[in-house]
């Protein structure tokens, strides 16, 4: 479930407020969510691995492993490779929505085995271990997908300069930048307007981390160290609390 960015805003303007601390723009406070909101989702991935290496809760509601990944499986998706295609080649350019490579598929059905250049090298030393249509390898260098062996990346017969689809690629994407929409009214306040705004996409559990968070970077727009020195604080205990 998301976070209302409306709510987040207001519930930050109130603490900034009833503290005297200053004020922060909309626009500022869309930077600051947009910052925040990518550093904890940042975070998923570390405290995945972590994770990974304690044993398993056997629990359904506990798992770690299982509720970290959940938060993660919101920005997984999967899409065809063949507007990517470099033409005449054997390579696919990354879609601009990837942050991060999940797993290269062939037909539908065969997945492609990451390698490193050296690697692959390696595998055609052997005419047993060199990569087939039946295990086929790509190798990931400069945000491009080179697929081993060539000759599987075919160019359409009927539309020249296309490739056959028969490749895709399963990912993770960033979460969109927040924004808080708004319009002036003619005294120079703002009122919120939800068709112009984009709420956290980031897990709703996430809440009370965001607006510490918000808090501590508002602390530094507006040169407040008592705030950042008090968010700071709370968010480390919560971080702390996390992983005991």
């Amino acid at each position: 479930m998301a976070i209302n960015v409306d709510t987040i805003y207001k519930t930050v303007l109130l603490i900034l407020n009833k503290e005297q601390r200053g004020y922060v723009t909309p626009d500022e406070f869309n930077k600051i969510a947009t910052q925040v909101q990518l550093e904890i989702f940042e975070k998923y991935f570390e405290d995945l691995n972590q994770q990974l290496r304690i044993p398993e809760n056997e629990s359904e509601y506990a798992n770690r492993v299982k509720n970290v990944d959940e938060k993660i499986s919101i920005f997984k998706d999967t899409t065809s490779l063949a507007t990517n295609w470099v033409v005449g080649t054997n390579e696919f350019t990354q879609p601009t929505l990837v942050h991060r490579i999940g797993t290269v598929i062939y037909k539908n059905e065969q997945e492609l085995q990451k390698v490193d250049r050296n690697d692959w090298l390696r595998l055609n030393m052997s005419q047993l271990t060199r990569p087939t249509a039946d295990y086929p390898i790509y190798i990931y260098e400069d945000n491009t997908i080179i697929v081993q062996p060539p000759d599987i990346v075919r160019e359409d017969p009927l539309n020249p300069g296309t490739v056959i689809d028969e490749f895709s690629l399963s990912y993770v994407r960033k979460p969109l930048d927040i924004v808080w929409g708004y319009n002036v009214l003619g005294n120079g306040a703002y009122t919120y307007n939800s068709v112009t705004s984009q709420n956290f996409e980031i897990d709703d559990t996430e809440q009370s981390e965001v607006v510490l968070r918000i808090l501590i970077y508002m602390g530094i727009v507006i040169r407040d160290p008592q705030i950042v020195q008090a968010a700071s604080a709370a968010t480390q205990a919560e971080e702390q609390n996390q992983k005991s």
